[in-house]
């Protein structure tokens, strides 16, 4: 899961990520300085998180 650091919804975030308990593999990475809504639009938050995400589905998709 990727959450913005000053998300208003981040919250919700921790909430979900505690309950996965079933998941195989999971993590939490925050986006430092970002709101909800920048995580979509900011190109230093977007970066992030995509390379997060491929970095992500490398380790665990094969």
């Amino acid at each position: 899961m990727i959450a913005g650091s000053k998300a208003d919804t981040k919250y919700m975030t921790d909430e979900a990520f505690s309950k996965a308990k079933n998941a195989k593999n999971k993590a939490l990475f925050l986006l430092e300085g970002a709101t909800h809504i920048e995580t979509y639009w900011k190109k230093e938050y977007v970066t992030k998180a995509v390379n997060k995400l491929v970095e992500f589905y490398h380790q665990n998709l094969q």
